[in-house]
């Protein structure tokens, strides 16, 4: 008569098993990297946009004398703050605020979260030339600080 077998695992069996786990998990954290890094490229995109149609808002609101130019002035935005802060309405009798954003987003590539929003930017005055975008007296665009390339070959800093 045979012995009933007990209902364990063979020292095999727990071997292919965690081989075949080693073998997902390999194939899995690459994908998983490049769904983050998909995220904040989306996330830096969408920034950008809503950085950039701010300043043309900005603009155009200067263009149409709806807030103060000074003489000599491009009628971009001194700093990234003002967007926020507002700016007093002169075809408003009680000269409330226009707001161009609610708040400012950080660069989602910039890696020290200790800096404020405004400082992890690059900008760019109107005077710069496009080929080497420099800061000046006023923002005529904005830029990512990172240095790193995205997924579709194009490094962060040029989009």
């Amino acid at each position: 008569m045979k012995k009933p077998r007990n209902g364990g695992f063979t020292l095999i069996e727990l071997l292919v098993v965690l081989a075949v786990l080693a073998v997902l998990a390999t194939m899995a954290v690459p994908a998983a990297q490049v769904l983050v890094q998909r995220q904040k490229e989306q996330e830096l995109r969408l920034s950008l946009r809503t950085i950039r149609e701010a300043i043309d808002t900005y603009k155009r609101a200067s263009d149409e004398g709806r807030i103060r130019r000074n003489v000599g002035e491009t009628g971009y935005p001194r700093s990234l703050e003002i967007l926020v802060d507002g700016e007093p309405d002169l075809r408003d009798p009680k000269r409330r605020l226009i707001y161009f954003m609610r708040r400012l987003p950080r660069d989602p590539m910039f890696t020290d979260v200790a800096v404020e929003a405004t400082r992890t930017w690059r900008l760019r005055s109107y005077a710069s030339e496009p080929t080497d975008p420099q800061a000046g007296d006023d923002v005529y665009d904005v830029r990512s600080s990172s240095s790193g390339v995205g997924l579709n070959g194009i490094a962060f800093a040029q989009w």
